[in-house]
Parts: structure tokens; sequence; C-alpha cells
């Protein structure tokens, strides 16, 4: 399928990369060379101008809970192949190399821990897993993180970063947003609060259901937020696009986000916001 093949890079992929594995890494914003022990201190952030490397589940919940202590739950979970799709190669292959690749089993991590002292549940994705598409099984961890926050009556985060509904599984995949829409209700009838945090990049049938649901909608710096992406909008539409269309400051600005926080605050943030609003 020749759609699937792009000459050029993504616009989801072409300014931020996933946090770096080497030693020294060069920012995509102000061209600054940083030490990864210096990049680790300042919470994978440039030291120099602020841009915020994307970064994995696992370094959220690090930073996240006290002591870096948590529970992963529901880690187990896998895509079947119900449609048998078939691209440049078969999905179910996709799936396995994936795996192998990133070590885990889909694009969504759910765990539990105390932020501030406070029991919270966490449901966190990461791009490097097929883009950080929502399929059944990302719809089902994020229902299950939903389920676990209301037996525990705690909070619940979660924390966005995908390239939108996984076209694999077609139908199924768009099921999730229903399925997630429908399971927050029940979290706000139980008085129970939801913060959503969109990251680089929020985009598609995840922005179009639980992303943008929360009580509070807070955001990192600079991230691509929307439904289509600004370079399919453009080719639609035919006119050019404001400066800092569809990142985090233009949604702020126009309503769509209540608060930027940058990395190094979200913590205090969320304890701030659940003081606020915890019985």
């Amino acid at each position: 399928m020749s759609w699937y093949k792009r000459e050029r890079p993504s616009v989801l992929t072409e300014k931020k990369r996933d946090m770096p594995e080497g030693l020294w890494w060069k920012c995509d914003e102000c061209g600054a060379t940083i030490h990864r022990k210096q990049l680790e201190d300042h919470l994978y952030t440039c030291p120099s101008c602020g841009n915020h490397f994307r970064i994995s589940p696992q370094k959220y919940f690090e930073i996240l809970f006290d002591g870096e202590k948590f529970e992963e739950f529901d880690a187990n979970l896998r895509s079947a192949d119900p449609l048998h799709f078939v691209d440049t190669k078969r999905y179910v292959d996709r799936i396995n190399s994936t795996i192998k690749k990133t070590g885990l089993n889909d694009a969504c991590r759910n765990a539990v821990g105390k932020i501030s002292g406070r029991e919270t549940v966490i449901s966190a994705m990461d791009f490097g897993f097929i883009g950080g598409s929502m399929g059944s099984v990302v719809g089902e961890k994020v229902a299950r993180a939903i389920d676990k926050s209301l037996a525990l009556k705690a909070p619940l985060v979660v924390i966005s970063q995908s390239g939108g509904a996984r076209m694999m599984e077609a139908a199924l995949s768009l099921m999730q947003m229903a399925k997630t829409s429908a399971r927050l209700t029940r979290l706000h009838k139980a008085g129970i609060p939801y913060i959503s945090l969109l990251t680089d990049p929020t985009t598609g049938g995840v922005t179009a259901s639980f992303s943008m649901l929360g009580d509070f909608n807070l955001a990192e710096p600079g991230a691509l937020i929307g439904f289509a992406g600004p370079r399919v909008i453009k080719e639609t539409i035919r006119r050019e696009l404001p400066n800092g269309f569809q990142r985090a400051e233009f949604l702020q600005e126009h309503g769509f986000v209540d608060k930027i926080v940058p990395r190094r605050e979200l913590k205090e943030t969320l304890s701030q916001l659940f003081d606020l609003v915890c019985d």
C-alpha cells in the first residue's frame, strides 16, 4: 500500500525525538549539545531552552511517584489480529517485532503508587510503540485504570502521547473512543478527579476522546495537540495556519488547555490540584 510509505518524515516525528540512548544529544530546538547526565538531572528537558524530549511511561512513573515506588498492573495484555491486517507487513509481525524492540506489550502502561503521600493511578502512553497508537489494548488499559481508580477511590492521571487510533484495528480501535469516554462518566459521577496530561504528540482519536475530558487538562510546553495534523489541515483548507497552531501554548490561549506545566513542576502541580479537589 503506497500511502503507507512516506518519502518525508511525518509532522508527528520530524521535530521531536524520543529520549536519546547515547552519551550526548543535540537539542532540535536550540542546537545545544547535552550530556546524558545533565539531561537526566533536568528530567529530560533541554537546560538551555526548555525543550521537552519524549520520555517513556517508566520515566514518568519515576518522576511522579514518591520514592520511584509503584505497582504496575495489567501489564500482560497484548493485541490480537482479528482483521488479519496486512500493509507492508502483517500486523501480527509488526506487533511481535515492536514488542521485541521495546520490551513493552503495547503502547500503554498502568501503575498505582503515591504522589505526595496520596494514592494515585496513572495510565501513561508510549510513542515508541507503533506511534503510541490506540488499539483495543490501549483502550482496555485506560478503561481498567479508570476501574482501578474507582475501586481505590484514588485520583486518576492519564498521560497521552499518541498519533491517534491504530489503523490496523479499524473499527475496533475507534470503539475505544466511546468505551473510554463512557467509563470516565462513572469516575465523574463518583466525584473522583481525573487529570489529563497532554504531551508531544497528542492527536487523532486520543484527542477526540479521553485526553480532552479531564477535570483539568494540562500540557507540557510545546506539545503538538490536535485531531488532524497541521499539514493535513493546511492542505485541506488551503490556507496558511497561525504561528504555533496546535501547540500547547496556542491551545491554552484558545481555552482548550487549562495550564501548561513544565516537567520539573508536574508533581507539585498534581499535588496542589489533588489538595483542591480531593476530600
